[in-house]
């Protein structure tokens, strides 16, 4: 049985399998339902917060360990051994809605190597104006280090803010932008 939201894809079929993971840039949490990655959380985010906030937006959560998660850690272990630049998982999008999903589908497609600013997305994304909508897309990235919103730059250089922090955004800017 589906239950319908007018705010967010919610699914009670849908379990949540978690994991955690270490990083270059601290624990991370990942989460995934059937329909692939969920959530790329960050430690600053507290983990069991996000993990409540799963339970009720999308579905209970199941075991700690899950084969739903097993590609994700093997890519993120690739990226931060240097050896993957892109990652090749299947993403749920079902907490993002309207033009935050159009424009972080665009995101997804910037290029390693690559950046955009976000008035660059906003175009590509069919709404030129909405340069402050698509921060906002970033800023609520639910998979941040899967969808590339590190690589969206403000207009004039500045690198902005990121749900990891500035010094992760860099970070991952120095590792990924020659």
């Amino acid at each position: 049985m589906t239950t319908a939201s007018t705010h967010l894809d919610i699914d009670r079929d849908t379990d949540v399998a978690h994991h955690r993971v270490d990083s270059p840039f601290g624990p991370l949490l990942l989460a995934a339902t059937t329909r692939g990655l969920v959530r790329v959380a960050f430690e600053r985010e507290d983990h069991e917060a996000v993990l409540a906030a799963l339970a009720t937006s999308v579905g209970p959560l199941r075991a700690r360990s899950s084969r739903r998660t097993d590609d994700a850690v093997r890519q993120l272990d690739e990226y931060f051994a240097g050896q993957r630049r892109d990652f090749e998982l299947p993403v749920d999008l079902r907490l993002v809605r309207g033009f935050r999903r159009t424009g972080l589908g665009h995101v997804r497609d910037i290029a390693y190597g690559a950046t955009e600013s976000y008035a660059q997305v906003a175009s590509a994304a069919g709404s030129p104006g909405a340069v402050r909508a698509v921060g906002s897309a970033c800023s609520h990235n639910p998979v941040p280090l899967v969808v590339p919103c590190h690589r969206v730059l403000r207009s004039d250089g500045a690198i902005g803010e990121y749900l990891g922090g500035a010094a992760v955004k860099a970070a991952r800017l120095a590792r990924d932008v020659p």
